[in-house]
This record gives C-alpha cells, structure tokens and sequence, in this order.
C-alpha cells in the first residue's frame, strides 16, 4: 500500500492506555490533514502488538480509515 511520506507516525507503546492515547492522536491528526487535502484516506498498521503506524494513503479512499496488520 502506498502511503504519503509527509504523514506517518510510528507508535511504539508500553502499556494499553498510552497505546490507545497515541493511537487516538495519530488518528485525529490524520483525520484533520486527510479534510484539509480531501485526497486521501487514513491507514492504521499494525506492526506488533505494541507498534503501529498512522499515515495518509493514497490506497484508502477518502472518508474511510483502513487497519491492517503486517
């Protein structure tokens, strides 16, 4: 999947609750570039049970966010 290179944010948490914050700021982060440009949609990864990325891609269709596991 292609990803924009200028919005990626890479979470790596210890704990649920810092997990779920980060994850929620990466995401309305997301969220408010994705309106500003209207191109792209948003691209939840994750990547192990404690690391995630959040970036703008150009593969999800605008208005939607995608979660994939790697």
């Amino acid at each position: 999947m292609r990803t924009a290179p200028d919005l990626t944010v890479a979470i790596t948490a210890t704990d649920r609750a810092s997990l779920d914050r980060q994850l929620d700021e990466a995401v309305d982060a997301a969220i408010t570039r994705a309106i500003r440009e209207g191109r792209q949609g948003i691209l939840v990864t994750r990547h192990a049970h404690d690391s995630f990325t959040v970036a703008l891609s150009d593969d999800v269709p605008f208005g939607q966010t995608l979660e994939h596991q790697d």
